[in-house]
């Protein structure tokens, strides 16, 4: 490997690399070397011909993605409700899906000066709670996660948009380190069954925000027992495809008001709001 590097010859090594393991290799070379340099597209169009000095740690990134190491890890970057957010592997790396649980919550509220108590339970890398606290700007925010790589990789992310003051972070599992009353309960919880294949880049993701137990939907039912127990005005919850059918089974008999699900991108169900 050479020491320097004219960006047009280095996009073309890149992509060659690349090309025998994944596709659409030439916009990831460029992916990889916009967010490397910390420049734009335009910067890469307009530069072919510049000179890149200091190339090692770029290609120990190319060899990576090689590995199918997301990309999000090996930037330690991504991009959630159109803000750039760090993540690292302590934490699942946001869905767009995810926005739409966002979204849910944004609908269910129309007053966004409201003084509430939200609670997340997986709180990951913070995104949920951090655009909660961003659109609500009275509310108070509890933070829970099993995992401390979790709640660190959310702490970087919490000091980067200055919320320190309005979420709380907690180690604890679902809602045993919560003690006050919660006004709206909002979780993605891991929901897949034990034992589904996932593609491999998933195997550098924390299994345990994936998989929900044995049938997948395990976490979910506990939580919607916690929402139910405790009283709590509002639970929105993203879910599996096919869990709409069993969810309502299992809140048959008890005591709410309405359950309202929504859909994803592919009009696949990914989510529910429970009203007490």
């Amino acid at each position: 490997m050479r020491s320097r590097y004219i960006v047009k010859y280095l996009l073309r090594e890149m992509t060659q690399i690349l090309i025998p393991h994944i596709p659409r290799a030439a916009r990831e070379a460029q992916l990889l070397l916009m967010k490397y340099l910390d420049v734009d597209e335009l910067w890469l169009i307009t530069h072919q011909k510049s000179e890149i000095k200091e190339v090692e740690d770029l290609f120990e990134w190319v060899q990576r993605r090689v590995q199918n190491e997301p990309f999000e890890y090996i930037t330690n970057s991504v991009s959630f409700y159109s803000e750039e957010f760090y993540i690292d592997e302590g934490a699942l790396i946001p869905r767009p899906e995810t926005e739409l649980l966002i979204d849910e919550v944004l609908r269910n509220i129309p007053n966004k000066n409201s003084v509430l108590t939200f609670v997340e339970v997986g709180v990951g890398s913070g995104i949920i709670s951090i655009m909660l606290a961003r659109h609500f700007k009275n509310a108070k925010i509890i933070a829970v996660d099993i995992s401390q790589k979790a709640l660190n990789v959310a702490q970087k992310n919490i000091q980067k948009f200055g919320l320190e003051e309005r979420i709380e972070l907690r180690l604890g599992s679902l809602l045993e380190p919560v003690h006050e009353k919660i006004d709206y309960l909002v979780s993605n919880p891991p929901y897949i069954e034990k034992g589904v294949s996932l593609e491999s880049n998933l195997s550098y993701e924390p299994q345990n925000a994936l998989f929900g137990g044995e049938v997948g939907d395990e976490i979910i039912k506990k939580l919607l027992d916690e929402a139910l127990k405790q009283k709590i005005k509002s639970f929105s919850c993203e879910m599996g495809y096919d869990q709409q059918d069993k969810i309502r089974a299992y809140i048959k008999e008890k005591d709410f008001t309405c359950i309202e699900f929504y859909q994803d991108y592919s009009l696949f169900d990914r989510g529910f709001t429970l009203k007490l």
